[in-house]
């Protein structure tokens, strides 16, 4: 007994180490590369975890998947923020896209045990578009949204009616004005009841400062409050935010020290094919289980590009 004690009390810190946050590439055809965040006490054969879809803004746009990673839900989650739950974080190159972000929710969906009632939405500026369009057309996938200094593109707004939604912004903010967050309310009360809708205004605070709402405990909490198996979906209002909690919020974090970092872009994971006479993309990405779209976009190519015998291809 004493040898098994001590076996196990070895294997603790095994058993810690096991938070990961993987890069996903090339995963869906034509669709958003992302990072997804598993807990360390995620297990696919126990229970389900819910899931966060983190929007980022347009300074985090591109390819260059890591700088996703400079502020946000994983930001917060490698800085020391608790979240008991899946983040899949995803990087746009312009504008979010509702159908392209429900292909990345289906294949997280596809791959992970997470409970389909609790999924959730934030995000901010850009981000804060894409929350309100992905909830606006996808309301009955959504447990809570929240959206901060954003606005709204898609055609209708009614869906967010159905929607617990915290809608926050600045009346300082000089890069997205107020007013198109007004301009959302205004069009969900022109749709009928919007007892679900907590709409934050802000006095005096711009458009960066938001980005803190992500450290605070209190946006989890309030989002994970919700669930699509509540009947009436009754959005919870015993939450607020405040400059107070916003000066405080990076106040008592510490960095994850155990958090391990998975990214298949690092060189020592990329694979490479080298192109022999007769040979297409489409032979190559047949040959190497891939897409000729993935294959353009590793190598950043155009799909009539000539090939030269003897280039390197990356395939992986």
């Amino acid at each position: 007994m004493r040898k098994i004690l001590t076996l196990l009390l070895f294997l603790l810190p095994l058993f810690a180490s096991a938070q990961q946050l993987i890069a996903h590439r090339g995963c869906i055809k034509d669709g958003y590369d992302f990072w997804l965040y598993v807990p360390e006490d995620y297990d696919p054969n126990e229970y389900s975890k819910p899931l966060i879809l983190f929007l980022h803004g347009r300074t985090l746009c591109g390819d260059d998947l890591n700088i996703v990673r400079n502020y946000g839900c994983i930001n917060a989650v490698e800085r020391g923020v608790g979240i008991d739950a899946l983040i899949v974080a995803p990087q746009a190159q312009g504008a979010w896209n509702p159908q392209k972000l429900h292909e990345v929710y289906e294949w997280v969906k596809t791959h992970y045990n997470i409970n389909t009632r609790r999924f959730y939405v934030i995000g901010m500026s850009m981000g804060g578009y894409g929350t309100l369009d992905y909830a606006a057309t996808y309301p009955n996938e959504v447990a809570a949204a929240m959206a901060m200094c954003g606005g709204a593109t898609v055609k209708t707004l009614c869906g967010l009616n159905e929607v617990p939604l915290w809608i926050v912004h600045g009346t300082a903010d000089a890069a997205v004005s107020v007013n198109c967050s007004q301009r959302v309310v205004d069009e969900m009360c022109a749709c009928g009841d919007t007892s679900r809708l907590i709409f934050s205004k802000m006095k005096g605070v711009n458009h960066t400062r938001l980005a803190r709402v992500f450290y605070l405990d209190q946006t989890y909490d309030w989002l994970f409050s919700h669930s699509l198996s509540d009947s009436a979906r009754v959005a919870n209002k015993s939450y607020t935010v405040t400059n107070v909690l916003l000066k405080d919020a990076y106040d008592n974090l510490e960095k994850k020290t155990n958090l391990k970092i998975i990214d298949n872009n690092t060189e020592s994971n990329r694979k490479y094919y080298t192109v022999k006479k007769g040979d297409t993309l489409s032979k190559i990405a047949v040959e190497n289980e891939t897409t000729v779209s993935i294959l353009c976009k590793l190598n950043k190519m155009k799909k009539t590009d000539k090939l030269r015998v003897g280039r390197k291809v990356r395939v992986k």
